[in-house]
């Protein structure tokens, strides 16, 4: 299909507001959207993503927590700079998700990255919680829905660019 559009929430939900594009994913899954949208949970799966992304997205949207000293709840849309990407070795840890390791290793397979947007909340915290709770704290749950607003306006955008 032409156009597709690729929405993948990436994170760990037992690290605090790591959980971000996890759940701002499962609450896009239970919207209508259009047909052409794949909509996934990576959660730390860093090898799914990897290949999920050697296929012929015209739009990639990330989702994920992006700490760069604003506060927590703030969002942010962004361009990365893919340029660079398969100089550098790929490694992947098995327990985690790093997006670069990833993109290495989309390179690394023959896979070519089209347009890729991340759609970040600042997190306020990425640790266990003492009490042994788990969840967004309440800015970066305040946050989920203006990401979701933000991902279905790129979505909009994408499919008025392709018309």
């Amino acid at each position: 299909m032409k156009g597709k559009v690729l929405v993948a929430g990436v994170g760990n939900i037992f690290l605090g507001d790591d959980a971000f594009g996890v759940e701002v994913v499962q609450r896009l899954t239970q919207r209508e959207l259009p047909e052409n949208v794949c909509v996934r949970d990576f959660g730390i799966r860093s090898y799914d993503l990897a290949y999920a992304l050697m296929e012929d997205w015209e739009l990639i949207i990330l989702v994920d927590v992006v700490p760069r000293g604003d506060a927590p709840g703030t969002v942010y849309t962004m361009e990365p700079d893919l340029s660079g990407i398969a100089e550098k070795p790929a490694s992947i840890d098995a327990h985690s998700m790093n997006p670069v390791s990833v993109l290495q290793i989309v390179s690394a397979l023959g896979g070519k990255i089209g347009k890729m947007l991340i759609v970040g909340c600042e997190p306020g915290s990425v640790e266990c919680d003492d009490s042994g709770q788990v969840g967004l704290s309440p800015p970066v749950e305040a946050a989920v829905n203006e990401s979701i607003r933000v991902i279905e306006e790129l979505i909009a955008s994408s499919r008025a660019t392709a018309a």
